[in-house]
């Protein structure tokens, strides 16, 4: 009696499917763990914002400003105004949005600094002094 070599064809098949369902998981898994850390990364330029306009700003001007950019929140890494993808705080494509409320000649009262998230809710963080 000779014993036969090789695999047959149902052991490659499943073989060939575990893998196929590997891979899957991890490029799924992999895409979640990505949009968790561009998320993150929101938070983060949200939370830099929020600390400069309130412990730095308004702290010694006693207000807010109109719209914040690099030159008005000196103390805060200018990267950090431009979303995972690039775009800048204040155009039509960012994930970041700066609201000011209750203006008078470029000095507010409140403002709202918002970001869309990919697998939260929006994150807003508003103004401490009203």
């Amino acid at each position: 009696m000779k014993k036969p070599h090789g695999f047959t064809l149902i052991e490659l098949i499943v073989v060939v499917i575990f893998l196929s369902l590997s891979a899957a998981i991890f490029f799924y898994q992999m895409s979640n763990i990505e949009a968790s850390q561009r998320d993150n990364d929101r938070k983060t330029a949200i939370n830099a914002m929020y600390y400069n306009l309130e412990e730095v700003f308004y702290e010694k001007n006693g207000y807010y400003p109109v719209t914040v950019d690099s030159k008005i929140l000196t103390a805060m890494d200018a990267e950090l105004f431009n979303d995972p993808q690039g775009n800048t705080l204040g155009t039509a494509t960012s994930n970041y949005r700066y609201d000011p409320i209750d203006c008078q000649n470029d000095r507010c009262r409140s403002y709202s600094l918002t970001s869309s998230l990919t697998k939260e809710a929006d994150y807003v963080k508003k103004s401490r002094n009203n």
